[in-house]
């Protein structure tokens, strides 16, 4: 084996090892709340002209996005890697008296990418979930297939863009992509199984300790045939 080979293998385990169960029960466990508990900006713009139905979040964390959903009368299912995330989905969604529009799953995408098994859904959202670029395809083509028939996936991440401006460090090869990436790997298009609604990379306002950032997003919403 090559030098060259050792450190590409090396870098995909490190990479693979931060989307375990481990990883995220410690970061979850470390504190309170490892985030706003707001939903997300794009979520929330992207979901505004759709009749609620049922919804899949995928990778779902401490559940700012799910709560949200329910509120606006989605029945959702909130799947994550970590139990500890699973539980503060839970305990939220009962002190905001909706824990009965709320079920929640586990999900671990690098050992089994389908986050629903046979269920599909009127919505799927999947956001900043970066997976190394090796099983990028994979997991992808996992969480679209849990998309109904005239269902919507919404896929939200970092922009390659904000590692190049500094507004992000570079956490790996690979990891931060562009909306071609996800309409290449489903064939999204005139001849494939999906419809683009929704192919952009805008630029919001993010705050942050040093005061305020613009970053970019990769925003993929998709309509399945």
């Amino acid at each position: 084996m090559h030098r060259h080979d050792h450190d590409h293998d090396s870098t995909l385990e490190t990479l693979r090892d931060a989307l375990t169960a481990g990883f995220w029960d410690e970061r979850y466990g470390g504190s309170d709340r490892v985030w706003s508990g707001r939903p997300n900006q794009r979520l929330v713009e992207q979901t505004a002209d759709l009749r609620p139905g049922t919804a899949l979040d995928v990778a779902c964390g401490e559940g700012g996005d799910a709560i949200w959903l329910a509120k606006q009368g989605w029945q959702v299912t909130a799947v994550d890697v970590s139990q500890v995330a699973l539980a503060k989905v839970a305990a939220h969604a009962g002190d905001e008296g909706i824990g009965e529009r709320i079920r929640i799953g586990f999900y671990d995408a690098l050992a089994d990418p389908r986050p629903a098994g046979r269920h599909t859904f009127d919505l799927v959202t999947v956001s900043f979930l970066h997976v190394p670029e090796p099983d990028f395809a994979a997991v992808y083509r996992g969480v679209a297939d849990a998309v109904a028939p005239g269902g919507r996936l919404l896929v939200t991440a970092h922009h390659p863009d904000d590692v190049t401006t500094g507004a992000r460090h570079d956490h790996g090869p690979g990891l931060m992509f562009e909306p071609d990436r996800v309409l290449e790997t489903l064939g999204a298009g005139p001849d494939g199984d999906w419809d683009v609604e929704v192919a952009d990379t805008p630029v919001r306002e993010q705050a942050t300790p040093d005061g305020p950032l613009l970053v970019r997003d990769t925003v993929v919403r998709l309509r399945r045939r």
